[in-house]
């Protein structure tokens, strides 16, 4: 390196190191931080707490059948995941075989291992070009449709926050389980 090039980065490199000072200096004094985003109210946070456990814990008030279900999966589910679960661009919901061949469908009926689970996931990602917009009854109401369309439930079984924890899925036994008392 020439005599020069030294010369010439010594000025870059202390301007460098006085912009990173006035820098600092300047977000340390900003009493409130740098006035990203806005505070959350307990309301917002209360909004944003809709975990569901396997034990039914986190399930809200409401309640569905099946026989309400079609009418809203065939509006807001089939076009991606098929009717009656099955044919769509997305995955299979009904039906499946085995879990035990090199690619088995996992399905609700097959699967998934809480009735819970299903109730958290479609109320908080579908439909996926407008997750979250389902009223609770309607996600009860979806729910019961997919665990009637996987022969687990009746067509006018209401699901609520009461029995649909009470529904035994076939592989809830598959999975190991993380939660207390799960059985």
């Amino acid at each position: 390196m020439s005599m020069r090039d030294t010369a010439l980065r010594r000025p870059l490199a202390v301007t460098a190191v006085l912009g990173w000072i006035a820098l600092t200096a300047a977000v340390a004094a900003a009493p409130e931080g740098p006035k990203l985003g806005k505070p959350l109210s307990p309301a917002d946070i209360a909004a944003m707490d809709i975990n569901v456990f396997p034990d039914g814990s986190g399930l809200p008030s409401g309640k569905g059948t099946a026989l309400e279900g079609k009418a809203i999966y065939d509006a807001q589910c089939a076009a991606c995941h098929g009717p009656k679960g099955t044919g769509g661009s997305a995955g299979e919901l009904a039906g499946g075989s085995a879990l035990d061949g090199p690619h088995p469908d996992q399905t609700v009926g097959n699967y998934w291992p809480y009735a819970t689970t299903i109730f958290d996931f479609v109320r908080r990602s579908m439909p996926l070009n407008a997750p979250r917009s389902l009223s609770d009854d309607q996600v009860y109401a979806v729910t019961a449709y997919l665990l009637n369309i996987n022969a687990l439930i009746g067509e006018t079984a209401e699901m609520n926050a009461k029995t649909l924890p009470e529904v035994h899925l076939p592989n809830r036994e598959g999975f190991v389980r993380i939660w207390p008392n799960s059985h």
